[in-house]
């Protein structure tokens, strides 16, 4: 019997499953002809962006929040609204060789999907046929904490039933892969697909059993 190296793979999303245009920020300064670097600054700011992501506000209300924040260099609300309705409007390119090499790793161990995301993860993921791919989301904005911090990880080894020294842990940021080390999961930093073939290369040798046991 061949023994599995993992029994979960537990998988950031953005920045390893899906990438966003990286113009995608200065192009909505430059559209609305807003000073360089103001979505960014108004949107993604740790006060702004941290309680969207762990649940203490939905959304609907992050976003809104940011259209209060850009009402003043926009010049007007109505004007605020437009950039946030396009920002809105952007959608992530999904790396098909990393769903692919997801869907066969499933064939033999349990995988989760865990990211710092809000209340719209959910519905985004099904818009992109993505709610299916995995075992498990996890969520940081339904569970009220967000990476690096150690519960997330051991949130995720919980919902997947696996000890957390069986969990391999993938994400394209430095800060949660050490965290996830830490707490005694192997890691991933990802940065290029290579790097996820080679860490997958021993699930993706072992054929997935037999139901008939033939």
């Amino acid at each position: 019997m061949t023994v599995l190296p993992y029994d979960a793979v537990l998988c950031d999303i953005d920045g390893v499953l899906r990438h966003w245009p990286t113009v995608g920020h200065a192009d909505l300064d430059h559209v609305h002809k807003l000073p360089a670097g103001t979505f960014a600054a108004a949107a993604f700011a740790p006060p702004r962006l941290h309680p969207a992501i762990t649940g203490e506000i939905t959304d609907e209300q992050w976003r809104s929040a940011v259209a209060t924040d850009l009402a003043d260099v926009c010049g007007s609300m109505d004007r605020a609204r437009n950039v946030v309705t396009a920002w809105s409007d952007l959608m992530p390119r999904v790396d098909q060789e990393v769903v692919s090499l997801l869907t066969r790793v499933r064939e033999v161990a349990t995988v989760a999907l865990v990211s710092n995301a809000t209340t719209r993860l959910e519905s985004d993921l099904a818009r992109q046929g993505l709610h299916d791919l995995a075992d498990a989301v996890v969520n940081t904005s339904r569970i009220g904490v967000a990476k690096p911090d150690p519960r997330v990880y051991l949130i995720a080894a919980e919902r997947v039933g696996a000890p957390v020294h069986r969990c391999l842990f993938i994400d394209d940021t430095i800060a949660n892969v050490i965290a996830a080390r830490e707490v005694g999961m192997a890691a991933l930093h990802y940065r290029q697909i290579e790097d996820l073939q080679d860490a997958l290369s021993t699930l993706l040798a072992t054929e997935a059993p037999d139901p008939q046991g033939l």
